[in-house]
């Protein structure tokens, strides 16, 4: 029986009563052997901060969204404010285990998330194309837009409801470039310099594939993955990589960061990773 999978929105690598991303610390009794699913993470080393938030902090900091997301609205937004920061340089991974606003869980595989701008932003495309391009955000937003509310599906268990996102629709991108007929998959890159993620071309063409650029209404924060991210409808969350920087068009299939670790590559929600998790469509 395989594994019960973990990782990320991109999604959660452990939960309540697993190891944490700190080797040897457990978020429920403090002990020191790994879960089953445990992966060594591969990050560089914990940044340096000014002000370096002490476990204590971090934990009060947990309490404290735990009650921002019972009583909801204008409080939880507070609480988000109040948790982004943290999140960024927490190095015990607590602070990811509160829900953020509307359900969402924030979660990154490496220790510094990629801070860009829409001016700084670029994505390049290229590989097996005929016109390869580097596009800013400007680039992106003069393509025809496309707007779909869908539903968010984590491998963990976790799902938010009728999420509103807006972007161009990868095969558009790809059509602007030139695909050639050697291509047979893509593998798409993170702004992190770790994550990585893969499809099949007919994925691409025949599935609901979106390089998103905003959500319910607003400009995609970089919580969230932003200012550009992928967001693969039909699959788990962690096909829907974060921060994109690259699609490359390549002969075959090279599976991601989390199929790496023993998830499936193709990840259809309720049909994949031994769940069976409603549908999106």
């Amino acid at each position: 029986m395989p594994v019960q999978p973990r990782p990320v929105e991109n999604e959660a690598p452990y939960e309540l009563g697993n190891t944490s991303p700190i080797k040897g610390f457990h978020l429920a009794t403090g002990g020191t052997a790994k879960h089953p699913g445990w992966v060594e993470p591969q990050t560089s080393p914990t940044p340096t901060v000014d002000r370096p938030f002490g476990r204590r902090i971090v934990l009060s900091v947990v309490g404290l969204g735990a009650v921002g997301f019972a009583l909801g609205g204008p409080l939880q937004n507070a609480i988000d404010a109040v948790l982004s920061p943290v999140r960024r340089i927490d190095p015990t991974g607590l602070a990811d285990l509160v829900p953020g606003e509307g359900g969402w869980r924030y979660y990154s595989v490496a220790a510094r998330q990629p801070d860009l701008s829409t001016a700084e932003y670029r994505l390049r495309v290229d590989g097996l194309v005929d016109r390869p391009n580097t596009f800013g955000w400007g680039d992106i937003a003069d393509l025809p837009q496309t707007f779909w509310t869908r539903d968010f599906q984590c491998v963990t268990g976790w799902r938010v409801d009728d999420a509103a996102w807006q972007g161009v629709e990868l095969r558009t991108l790809l059509d602007a470039v030139g695909v050639q007929s050697t291509a047979r998959a893509v593998t798409l890159y993170s702004h992190d310099g770790l994550y990585t993620e893969s499809l099949t071309v007919e994925q691409v063409e025949q599935d609901e594939v979106l390089v998103a650029t905003h959500l319910d209404g607003e400009v995609i924060s970089r919580d969230h993955g932003g200012p550009v991210r992928l967001l693969v409808v039909p699959m788990y969350g962690y096909k829907s990589l974060k921060w994109l920087s690259r699609v490359e068009m390549v002969e075959a299939v090279d599976p991601g960061y989390w199929e790496e670790r023993g998830y499936d590559i193709d990840a259809y929600v309720g049909a994949s990773n031994g769940r069976n998790d409603e549908p999106i469509t």
